[in-house]
């Protein structure tokens, strides 16, 4: 479902993340802007693929 390198962020809210490690249904991550930062363990069905809706960027 995921791989590493993806960028991933938890369902219910909170930063970019991105994956360093998958194992079966958890995966580990850090945080993108800061990827030597803390690793989180998080379960797979609890984080979706990032994405950025809306003209981010456009003043």
């Amino acid at each position: 479902m995921f791989s590493v390198g993806d960028l991933v962020q938890p369902r219910m809210g909170g930063p970019k993340l991105k994956i360093v490690e998958v194992h079966d249904d958890q995966i580990i991550a850090v945080q993108a802007s800061q990827e030597q930062g803390e690793k989180y363990t998080l379960k797979a069905a609890d984080v979706t693929l990032y994405k950025e809706d809306g003209d981010f960027g456009v003043c």
